[in-house]
């Protein structure tokens, strides 16, 4: 998301739904993911001139609202306890067996991510939710490139573990690239 001629009200209202739903996975409560959106949002607004038009717009909102989000535990930790979104059962889903089985899955699945390190969890959601790049996660946690692939490789065997999901043979071989 780089320059592409938007003002930069527009940009930051078009990537809204992708700061929320980042939000939501950071802080798993739909309230608080609101409030970080909203302290973000304000954030960027007061540092707009620090923007540099031709760089990436979606990395410099993620950074921001980490950075937020980091400050919020800092503060949590002598603050008390938070609220988790599993607790809400007003979440609205259609009727019917697909439904439950579907939301069965999404609760497992929203368990395990639950249960990641923090960090793993963090390159998990920039890679394969927010479809960043390696080197764009990397640069925006201010890690190295091999870093972000072993974590990702590591979530990635634990969401697998959590949620048991065996390892196909066929579609796994010994050496990246090659064939069984």
């Amino acid at each position: 998301m780089t320059d592409d001629g938007l003002s930069f009200s527009q940009r930051l209202i078009g990537f809204l739904p992708n700061l929320r739903r980042f939000a939501i996975a950071l802080c798993r409560s739909r309230e608080l993911a609101d409030d970080l959106v909203q302290a973000a949002c304000e954030k960027a607004l007061a540092a707009e001139d620090s923007f540099q038009p031709g760089t990436r717009f979606d990395a410099w909102m993620f950074r921001i609202l980490r950075n937020i989000w980091i400050d919020t535990l800092r503060r949590q930790k002598t603050a008390g306890v938070s609220e988790d979104i599993s607790n809400h059962e007003d979440l609205g889903t259609p009727s019917g067996e697909d439904a439950a089985i579907a939301r069965m899955t999404l609760q497992t699945v929203s368990e395990a991510i639950e249960h990641l390190p923090d960090e793993q969890r963090e390159v998990l959601l920039m890679v394969c939710v927010e479809e960043l790049s390696y080197k764009e996660t990397a640069e925006l946690l201010g890690i190295p490139i091999g870093t972000v692939m072993s974590r990702l490789a590591r979530a990635r065997k634990n969401l697998a573990e959590r949620t048991g999901i065996d390892k196909d043979p066929l579609r796994l071989s010994p050496v990246k690239g090659g064939n069984q």
